[in-house]
């Protein structure tokens, strides 16, 4: 079995080396770039299957990086951050992270938050080829979205996560539900990465499309569509 490769973009030596060394133990292949220019550069030569991807970066930081690669082709990235600020998080969710970990973190859960990002892109699609809810329009075979006929674009986790919600709309569902089922995490860990892609999609959609119930979690509204 060929092995998943993962690059990791970190300016702090002792970091980078042990996120390496522990993704090396569980049988993958990583390469270390410590500054921005050269995490770009690396994930177009080596063509990672996953980025862990530092915040703040030497040269240009982590938020500009993951735009830059998201740009050149799809591919997982995992934001690590050593500051909790809400406004970091929702622009690096913006521009294609899929989640992140707030340092210090465990290395256990940097490895299962790598390998759930990873059965993610290898999940097939269910037999639903499009959904079709007011103006908008969700493909899943070409996993296009449209609201009143413009192309919106959407990064893979909030496609995925719309796709969820679009499924049974009004059905609400809880954040540990999400969390289980969209990211395919255990129970009671980042349900702040729901809120913030929530966040984001009412940013692309309008304020309206997904509704939150109080104390359980959220649906999809059809009569905001």
């Amino acid at each position: 079995m060929v092995s998943r490769r993962i690059a990791v973009v970190e300016d702090e030596p002792s970091i980078a080396a042990s996120v390496a060394a522990r993704l090396r133990a569980e049988g993958f292949e990583v390469e270390i770039a410590a500054d921005g220019y050269a995490g770009v550069e690396l994930c177009r030569s080596f063509r990672p299957d996953l980025v862990v991807l530092d915040l703040m970066l030497p040269g240009i930081d982590g938020i500009e990086v993951c735009r830059l690669i998201q740009r050149d082709r799809q591919v997982p990235v995992l934001m690590l951050t050593a500051r909790d600020s809400e406004s970091d998080l929702e622009v690096g969710l913006g521009v294609g992270a899929d989640d992140y970990l707030t340092k210090p973190f465990s290395p256990r859960e940097l490895v299962a938050r790598v390998r759930a990002l990873l059965r993610r892109t290898e999940r097939t699609p269910a037999a639903t080829d499009s959904i079709k809810l007011g103006s908008l329009a969700i493909d899943v075979a070409t996993r296009q979205v449209t609201s009143h006929g413009a192309e919106i674009h959407l990064t893979p986790t909030e496609f995925d996560l719309l796709r969820k919600l679009a499924l049974t709309p009004h059905v609400v569902f809880g954040r540990r539900r999400l969390l289980e089922e969209v990211w395919g995490y255990p129970a009671g860990h980042g349900e702040r990465t729901v809120d913030s892609h929530v966040r984001a999609l009412r940013r692309k959609l309008g304020a309206d499309v997904i509704r939150t119930v109080h104390g359980i979690g959220y649906a999809l509204d059809t009569n905001g569509l």
